[in-house]
């Protein structure tokens, strides 16, 4: 074991330091040494890169980090988002890169039954997006303790978005968009996009992989045979990284792929994988053709309930997931220019957010559910019917003096829920710029004495419209069946409309 130096490419003032024990730990393309103290990692390629791609790696280490310290919320983006490469170094004709060691939430704190050597392994995306691993009757089941609910995996796939969205304003693609290259963590709600020395500049350097199976775009394996310089040879670009962006979303939500049902393409293993996920790639969902439907006969014992879109189809995400899902996997799937983009998906992921209830049941392993829209709904994971009144709360801007239009937006009430400022008015966007101030709850709904309840915690000009009676702070209004209670009455100000449901 020996301790070894080495001089910044970009800055020959700065030296790294890293143990070689001659065992270094290996990724797919790199050699990855630890510095002494642990706080970063060397990461060598252990192919020479040519000029192009050395160049790439200044820019990344360089240009693009400086655009994202320039940006807007630049630690949210480096810290709880990326691990970005912020230098290069060189040693025997091998470049190198200098990483960020991961946080300590992406590591397993220890081993459970036969995955006993899981212990200080990384929570890579994979573990978390299948059934069987939560399923105590597979070997290899994880405890639940690092689980977390379902609500866990909306907060999870916000944070890709966000981490795609900011990837594709600046230029760049991911081209290996999948569940090997996410760290997360269900507990803290927290996901780690990695293996960032790759990123593709689209017409500037090209992709050095065409991706991970399971999340390579159709149109990319449709035209896998043709050379790289034939012009109809497609790449991983940012309109490929929407579709591994899609499959992803969808895998955290539903634990299942979109694509793999029941239907053969071809006797040949390989040919039919490539007919599955390219030319001939079908939606299991497809609300039209049935020729790729799950065979559920065909279901692993732990794969018998989240692998069967008949007992959970991609509708209990709800109605603004489900119209995206449908935009990525039936008219995107063989049309890139028709799939959703990042922002849309954090948006619709964040409107869902606030439609999810609390599942009655204290043993139901989900915890939460996204509202039906029905009169008497109930948790589609483990079937309880919600118990007591339910206030649904619509959110309305105002169009002109007097006129509310309904915005689509929907706020479903529970007990101790809180109120934010992304709700109250328009002029405040729920996303990574938000500061401390903005996160704070302004007011909360509660069950109370038997009646459903909004408490004014911070807001000035809160009015209940039917009695005309203000709202003061540290008072409360009663929610019925056509409330109508303006938040603000400044520019932007929203008005909620109740309905109570489940009576």
């Amino acid at each position: 074991m020996k301790t070894v130096t080495v001089t910044s490419i970009i800055d020959a003032s700065r030296c790294y330091k890293y143990i070689d024990n001659g065992n270094p730990k290996q990724g797919g393309v790199k050699d990855v040494y630890f510095s002494p103290d642990k706080k970063y990692v060397v990461a060598f390629f252990r192919t020479p890169l040519d000029y192009n791609q050395k160049d790439r790696i200044r820019r990344i280490v360089t240009l693009y980090l400086d655009n994202i310290k320039k940006g807007d919320a630049p630690d949210y983006f480096l810290q709880d988002i990326y691990r970005w490469p912020y230098d290069a170094v060189e040693r025997d004709g091998k470049t190198g890169v200098i990483v960020p060691v991961y946080d300590s939430r992406f590591f397993f704190r220890k081993g459970y039954g036969a995955n006993d050597n899981i212990k200080g392994g990384e929570k890579v995306g994979k573990w978390f997006t299948a059934p069987s691993f939560r399923n105590k009757q597979y070997p290899l089941f994880l405890d639940s303790a690092e689980l977390g609910d379902w609500l866990s995996y909306f907060q999870i796939a916000i944070s890709i978005c966000r981490g795609v969205k900011k990837m594709h304003q600046m230029g760049l693609a991911h081209s290996d968009l999948s569940y090997n290259n996410v760290l997360v963590d269900p507990v803290t709600r927290s996901a780690n996009i990695i293996d960032l020395d790759g990123l593709v500049v689209p017409g500037l350097f090209p992709p050095e992989v065409i991706g991970t199976a399971d999340f390579i775009a159709p149109e990319v394996l449709r035209t896998k045979h043709l050379k790289l310089s034939d012009t109809g040879r497609i790449l991983p670009n940012q309109r490929t990284d929407l579709h591994a962006l899609a499959v992803l979303i969808y895998m955290y939500l539903l634990r299942r792929h979109p694509l793999r049902g029941g239907k053969i393409w071809d006797l040949d293993a390989e040919k039919d994988e490539l007919m599955a996920m390219g030319e001939k790639a079908l939606f299991v969902e497809h609300p039209g053709d049935k020729t790729n439907k799950v065979k559920t006969d065909q279901l692993r014992k732990w794969d018998a309930i989240w692998g069967n879109p008949e007992k959970i189809p991609y509708t209990v995400t709800g109605p603004y997931l489900s119209e995206l899902f449908r935009r990525a996997f039936i008219d995107g799937l063989h049309n890139p220019m028709l799939r959703p983009i990042a922002n849309e998906w954090e948006t619709a992921l964040i409107k869902t957010v606030d439609m999810v209830q609390p599942c009655s049941n204290p043993s139901c392993e989900e915890k939460w559910y996204v509202f039906d829209n029905t009169a008497k709904p109930a948790c589609p994971f483990c079937g309880a019917q919600h118990k007591g009144p339910l206030p649904v709360a619509d959110l309305y801007y105002k169009f002109k003096d007097d006129v509310w239009k309904p915005e689509g937006h929907r706020l479903m009430v529970y007990h101790n829920q809180y109120l934010f400022k992304w709700h109250v008015s328009r002029k405040v966007i729920r996303n990574e710029s938000l500061g401390p101030e903005d996160k704070k709850p302004v007011g909360y709904f509660a069950y109370h004495q038997h009646k459903w309840v909004l408490v004014n915690q911070a807001l000035d000009g809160m009015k209940d419209l039917v009695t005309q009676q203000e709202v003061p702070r540290n008072a409360m209004v009663e929610l019925t069946s056509g409330s109508k209670i303006l938040l603000s009455d400044k520019e932007g100000g929203r008005l909620l409309y109740i309905t109570i449901t489940n009576q």
